[in-house]
């Protein structure tokens, strides 16, 4: 599994991305890959939870949603994560 931390401004362009993002989300959770998601208290990041294979896939994971290229939206930080509960 992998965890995708998000950092966010107060960009106005993020906001009006987010309803399209989180439909794609909503989705990746329907099919088993997004397993966990959502905005940190604050709404200053978000953090995202993804089971993949590999880091290649979280690569192309994020490439398919424009909302991690959005003004405001940072993929601060991606960490394999092994969790021996779920």
């Amino acid at each position: 599994m992998w965890i995708v931390e998000l950092e966010f401004t107060e960009a106005p362009e993020r906001l009006a991305a987010r309803p399209a993002h989180r439909e794609v989300l909503t989705g990746r959770h329907e099919a088993g890959v997004v397993r966990m998601a959502g905005p940190f208290a604050g709404d200053g990041g978000a953090l995202i939870v993804l089971d993949l294979p590999a880091r290649s896939d979280v690569e192309a994971f994020l490439a398919a949603d424009p909302y991690y290229g959005t003004p405001g939206v940072t993929v601060a930080r991606v960490r394999e994560w092994t969790p021996f509960l779920t």
